[in-house]
């Protein structure tokens, strides 16, 4: 089953943030992870105000979560550290309604 990997980001340092999102791309690439939101537009109907969200869907949760411990997707993460204040959750999709 897919996996949605759903972040919520308030970005603090722009230029650091700049090199997590240029090296954080193809490790989830690499995983199978393909963008379905970047940035873009939004409007917040509950909870807190993070002005970037990001919705990359993976072949499983499995392979999402072996995407975040990925020596190349932490490596990433470490210049978005100080960077951000974030929320991830990674979750399985439902199954497609049948008619």
């Amino acid at each position: 089953m897919t996996a949605l990997w759903i972040a919520h980001v308030h970005v603090t340092d722009p230029e650091a943030y700049g090199l997590y999102a240029k090296a954080a791309g193809p490790a989830i690439a690499a995983h199978g992870g393909v963008f379905l939101a970047r940035g873009g537009r939004y409007h917040v109907l509950e909870g807190a105000d993070r002005a970037r969200h990001v919705v990359a869907r993976f072949p499983s949760l499995e392979a999402a979560v072996a995407c975040y411990h990925s020596r190349e997707y932490q490596a990433a993460l470490s210049h978005a550290k100080g960077a951000s204040e974030r929320d991830l959750v990674i979750v399985e999709e439902a199954p497609a309604p049948t008619e």
